[in-house]
């Protein structure tokens, strides 16, 4: 049988390489594989549509699948994933030192749909106790200047945003024309004029996932939705690929036997994740991230990316919700 040639564009991770080298292959496919930063692959992928298969801005395709857009189907794969009270910055030397003291600031963001300023927002709704409409919202590049929105949000009543295509955030945090910027690539001025809101993000971070259950997930595959039709067989495989190339990288990660990256320590890191996320500190699925998924879903309600609310089985395709055993 003739395999069905496709083009991948995905970021470079140690959990997919095995895929995209070649070494695991995609059953029934002849793969083509684009390397692209995330911000390239969501911009070409959302405006033009440029291959089949690819990687996507959760936040993007929450918003487009409440709007009736099907044109892209989700399978449940997760190529990144990021704890975000790290993306919190705010001027060196002022006098914001806790995130209760955003409430009524102005706040710099990238995009309103970005998945990582979702995630931020909801941290500061819930956990914070700072109320969308009590901050003015500012949209703008993080270090350029003219970054525009990549999908339309429906604002909830009371909420400002406030569009800057002539300014970027890095120098109007700086100037002090804003109090705090969330973004998930750090301003220019980090470190040199800018700093963190959370020094130690880390224990923070890992403190709010034993508070709420939530891994942060940023990234999924998707297929678009004529391809996957005519071929629906084309989910699982995909999904299989990536279960089997993140298996391989687990298993480089957690061997002490070799350095299987420039870093000291390396395996008792990886047993520090299955410590706190268990023994699949990855994983894929729909079940095993209900939780991180419905309070996706349902932050980017509250905040008007998505136009209504989502069930979760409406992600994904049927074919991969379940597993066979043997």
């Amino acid at each position: 049988m003739e395999r069905l040639s496709l083009t991948l564009a995905l970021g470079d991770y140690e959990h997919t390489r095995d895929l995209a080298t070649g070494q695991v292959p995609v059953q029934g496919v002849s793969l083509n594989v684009l390397t692209l930063a995330p911000e390239e692959a969501f911009f070409r992928f959302t405006f033009f549509r440029e291959w089949e298969v690819s990687e996507m801005s959760m936040g993007k395709y929450v918003s487009l699948r409440s709007q009736e857009d099907k044109g892209i189907t989700a399978i449940p794969v997760f190529p990144s994933r990021v704890f975000r009270q790290s993306m919190i910055y705010v001027r060196e030397g002022g006098k914001i030192d806790r995130p209760e003291q955003l409430k009524g600031k102005r706040i710099g963001i990238p995009e309103w749909a970005q998945t990582a300023v979702i995630y931020s927002r909801g941290y500061l709704t819930h956990q914070a106790k700072v109320p969308l409409g009590s901050v003015e919202w500012v949209q703008a590049g993080v270090n350029q200047a003219g970054r525009v929105e990549k999908v339309k949000p429906k604002l909830p009543e009371g909420v400002r945003l406030r569009p800057e295509p002539q300014h970027s955030l890095n120098d109007m945090l700086l100037a002090g024309d804003i109090d705090a910027v969330l973004s998930a690539r750090p301003p220019r001025g980090f470190g040199s004029g800018i700093r963190r809101l959370f020094p130690d993000y880390e224990a923070v971070e890992a403190a709010y996932f034993r508070e709420t259950g939530i891994f942060p997930i940023m990234h999924v595959i998707v297929i678009k939705t004529d391809v996957l039709e005519r071929h629906p067989w084309l989910a699982m495989s995909f999904y299989k690929a990536f279960e089997e190339a993140k298996r391989r990288s687990v298993e480089r990660l957690s061997d002490i036997t070799a350095s299987h990256a420039p870093l000291a320590w390396l395996a008792p890191y990886t047993e520090r994740m299955k410590n706190l996320f268990g023994e699949d500190f990855w994983p894929y699925g729909l079940e095993k991230n209900r939780t991180t998924l419905q309070a996706f879903v349902d932050f980017a309600f509250e905040q008007g990316v998505c136009h209504r609310r989502l069930e979760l089985e409406e992600l994904f395709p049927k074919q991969v919700l379940t597993s066979f055993k043997v």
